[in-house]
C-alpha cells in the first residue's frame, strides 16, 4: 500500500519508524484545512502564510521529539496549534495598545485608564482626579498579564469568564492574575505611604 493511501495514524507510525516522506504526506494532506482555518481567523493572506509556516514548524518539532501521541486526531491537533498561534499573534498586537497612552482630539496625552468606570458619580468629580492619576500610574507598573486583567475588569467591565476566554487562560489563572495585581498594587502603595 502506498503511503499516500494510509490514514493519519499509520503515517505517524511510519514516520516514527524512519520514513520521512510520511510526515510530508501528513502535513500536505491537511494544508488546505489548516490554512483555511487560519485565513478565516486573520483575513490576511500574507499573515496566514506566516502563521501556517510557524504551525508546520511546531508540528514537525513536536512529532520529531515524539511529543505527539497519535490518537486519530491529527487534524484537530494541528488546527489547535494554528489557532493558538493566531491568538498569540493578536494578543501580542493588542497588548501594547491596551496599556499605552494616546493623544486625544485636543492633543492631551490620554490613557485607556482615564475612562475608568465607576457607579459613583462622586468618584468622577475633580477632587478624585489625583487619586485616579495615582491608580493609573500604579497599574502601568504591573506586569503585562496583570495589567491586562485589571484593565479588562475595571475599564471594560468584563467578567472573569470573559477575560479568561479573551486571554485564552483558565478562569483560575485570570482570578490569580487579578489577585497578584491587587497584591502588587498594595505593595506599591506601602512603598509610597
Amino acid at each position: 500500500m502506498s503511503p499516500i493511501q494510509l490514514n493519519d495514524q499509520s503515517l505517524v507510525s511510519l514516520y516514527y519508524s524512519g520514513n520521512n516522506q510520511a510526515l510530508e504526506i501528513l502535513i500536505t494532506r491537511h494544508k488546505a484545512a489548516v490554512f483555511g482555518h487560519i485565513i478565516q481567523l486573520t483575513r490576511q493572506h500574507a499573515l496566514s502564510e506566516d502563521i501556517y509556516q510557524d504551525t508546520v514548524l511546531k508540528v514537525i518539532t513536536h512529532i520529531k521529539t515524539r511529543q505527539y501521541q497519535e490518537e486519530g486526531k491529527f487534524l484537530p491537533w494541528m488546527i489547535r496549534i494554528a489557532h493558538n498561534l493566531v491568538i498569540d499573534y493578536f494578543r501580542r498586537k493588542k497588548r501594547l495598545p491596551i496599556a499605552s497612552s494616546y493623544c486625544n482630539a485636543e492633543g492631551d496625552e490620554q490613557s485607556p485608564l482615564d475612562h475608568l468606570k465607576s457607579n459613583s458619580a462622586e468618584f468622577n468629580t475633580v477632587e478624585y482626579a489625583p487619586f485616579k492619576k495615582y491608580i493609573r500610574q500604579r497599574i502601568h507598573k504591573l506586569p503585562p498579564e496583570q495589567r491586562e486583567v485589571v484593565i479588562m475588569r475595571v475599564q471594560h467591565d468584563m467578567s472573569f469568564k470573559e477575560i479568561a476566554d479573551r486571554t485564552q487562560v483558565s478562569i483560575n489563572t485570570a482570578l490569580g492574575r487579578m489577585r497578584y495585581a491587587i497584591l502588587n498594587l498594595k505593595k506599591q502603595s506601602e512603598v509610597f505611604a
